[in-house]
């Protein structure tokens, strides 16, 4: 039997040591007395607290969640949740406050003080403390190098001081840890890049220009900026067939923002005695999409130009059943209406096709935030998210009895 003692006395000490490990985990001294930590998040202050932030009562949560907190200091996801909260109620002060004494705790583990000081990184950002906030999201970085959400916040704040190079460093980051899954990595890449261009553009640098925004199309070929950018480049040197191409280019792969160029090619064709080629484009993206209506006011427009009122009429009216509450394109049926006499019959024929139709100015409007603009953005101004404008637009009375909103690209 006694052989046995010392393989006894071995098992009796590792289940002292499972026991006292375990009460050492959710219990705590503190002054004086233990505190069970689980327990603490089983008080109904608690739970009445998670209630109340769920249903986005936010003053109901932080009274629970305060007095939750009450029963042991050492709740650190409480405390985090409450300093949230309070930069949620403007008091930016309060939570950098409390944020800032829980960094101070000895016990914090790594990716616990990783947490605490991204909760801080916000409360400087939400308080305009610029410099503040891009230490502290570098410091959540730096902590916890996978942090996603850190990362995107400091491309974000490194976007609204135009430091483009660095915003580009740090999507180049968020894309390595991303592996592919996320598609719009590279378009906010290729964005980026474009920004940089335009940059170096400003600055007088129109050769460097040049080759940042053909790097961003290489990126990603539907940045429709970049083609633009590097047609106004082109033009600036003087190489007008080269800003055709770029601009040409938008039109073939990214047809749904070919207006953006109309202007630019019209220009550019009649520098080059070859304004056919401008109806030619037209008649092109038209066939290419039948509902395609802002290459025929396009096109109607190159015509009345030319006094050929009654072809250019011709289009417009094709134009107003894919779009009929489109104003630009009422301005030009009158205007040319008007270089014909307002001749009875065609304006028959233009009352008869807007009978049923609403006039209304398409609106942008962005598909992550709902912000409109009446112009279109390539960053939305709210959000800050890249290329997230459509239009929105009424759908025909003919198609829809209720006329139902309905966002459509470009």
């Amino acid at each position: 039997m006694s052989e046995y003692l010392p393989l006894l006395g071995s098992l009796f000490a590792l289940l002292l040591g499972l026991i006292v490990g375990k009460a050492w985990e959710r219990y705590k001294l503190r002054d004086g007395r233990w505190i069970d930590r689980r327990r603490l998040r089983e008080t109904p202050h608690y739970m009445l607290g998670l209630n109340f932030l769920v249903d986005n009562q936010v003053d109901q949560a932080i009274d629970e969640l305060t007095q939750a907190a009450s029963t042991g200091t050492d709740a650190l996801e409480i405390q985090m949740i409450l300093g949230n909260l309070y930069r949620a109620k403007g008091q930016v002060g309060r939570a950098i406050g409390l944020h800032q004494s829980l960094l101070q705790r000895p016990d914090l583990t790594r990716l616990e003080q990783a947490y605490v000081q991204l909760c801080l990184a916000l409360d400087f950002r939400h308080g305009g403390f610029v410099d503040r906030a891009l230490e502290a999201f570098q410091e959540v970085v730096r902590l916890d190098p996978k942090n996603r959400y850190a990362l995107v916040n400091l491309q974000k704040l490194y976007e609204e001081q135009d430091q483009w190079a660095d915003a580009l460093r740090i999507r180049g980051e968020i894309a390595k840890l991303d592996g592919g899954r996320h598609p719009e990595d590279r378009q906010i890449l290729a964005f980026l890049t474009n920004e940089i261009g335009n940059a170096r553009a400003r600055n007088g640098d129109v050769n460097e220009a040049g080759r940042t925004f053909t790097e961003a199309i290489d990126i990603d070929s539907r940045t429709a900026p970049a083609y633009l950018n590097l047609g106004d480049v082109r033009e600036q040197q003087g190489n007008t067939t080269a800003a055709i191409e770029a601009w040409e280019s938008l039109a073939r792969e990214v047809p749904d923002k070919a207006h953006l160029a109309f202007d630019r090619l019209e220009r550019a064709y009649a520098q080059l005695g070859s304004p056919r080629r401008f109806v030619e484009l037209c008649q092109r993206l038209i066939a290419q999409n039948p509902q395609e209506w802002r290459a025929r006011l396009a096109l109607s427009k190159h015509l009345a130009a030319q006094s050929r009122h009654r072809e250019a009429l011709e289009v417009l009216l094709d134009a107003l059943p894919h779009n009929p509450h489109g104003l630009a394109i009422h301005e030009q049926v009158w205007q040319t209406l008007s270089a014909l006499g307002l001749e009875p019959s065609l304006v028959r024929r233009y009352m008869a096709l807007t009978s049923e139709a609403v006039f209304y100015l398409d609106p942008h409007i962005c598909t992550r935030c709902r912000y409109r603009s009446t112009e279109l953005l390539w960053q939305c101004p709210q959000c800050h998210e890249w290329n997230t404008f459509v239009e929105e637009r009424l759908s025909p009375a003919k198609d829809s009895p209720t006329a139902e909103l309905e966002p459509t690209e470009g």
